[in-house]
């Protein structure tokens, strides 16, 4: 049986710059917003409303979790 080495556990999460962060953010704004302007005009499944606006969810997400929030001094 092989033992798991303990670095993987040590390692800190990457950060993303906060200009990605930034870009990951209003791309995943936009994603929403167009899902819901599409939806107003043409029927969309539940299927694709789901997946747009949890695509949109998950950038937001990301772009909080892993942006350098860090700011100049």
């Amino acid at each position: 049986m092989e033992q798991i080495s303990t670095t993987n556990k040590n390692k800190k999460m990457k950060r993303i710059s906060k200009v990605n962060a930034l870009s990951l953010m209003t791309i995943g704004m936009f994603v929403i917003s167009t899902s819901q302007i599409v939806n107003r005009f043409v029927v969309l499944p539940d299927l694709a409303k789901g997946l747009l606006i949890g695509i949109g969810i998950g950038l937001l997400i990301l772009s909080v979790m892993f942006g350098n929030g860090k700011t100049a001094q």
